[in-house]
């Protein structure tokens, strides 16, 4: 939120897997972060697999730091 409070569009990208507790911890500093949230689990993907990941999330990761 910082760089939003400067004028430098923002938000963070993770894994369905953290979205209530980004939530609560949203909640808890008063603050609603732009965010886009991707299937879980990460780790065990394989790269063709990561490819498809970025695909299907690339409008909402650039529509995080693209003001309209």
């Amino acid at each position: 939120m910082d760089l939003e409070n400067r004028g430098t569009p923002s938000g963070f990208v993770a894994s369905c897997e953290f979205e209530e507790a980004a939530n609560a911890q949203g909640k808890s500093l008063g603050i609603t972060p732009a965010s886009a949230f991707i299937p879980h689990p990460i780790q065990d993907r394989t790269d063709v697999e990561m490819v498809e990941l970025a695909r299907e999330a690339i409008v909402k990761v650039t529509a995080l730091v693209v003001k309209n």
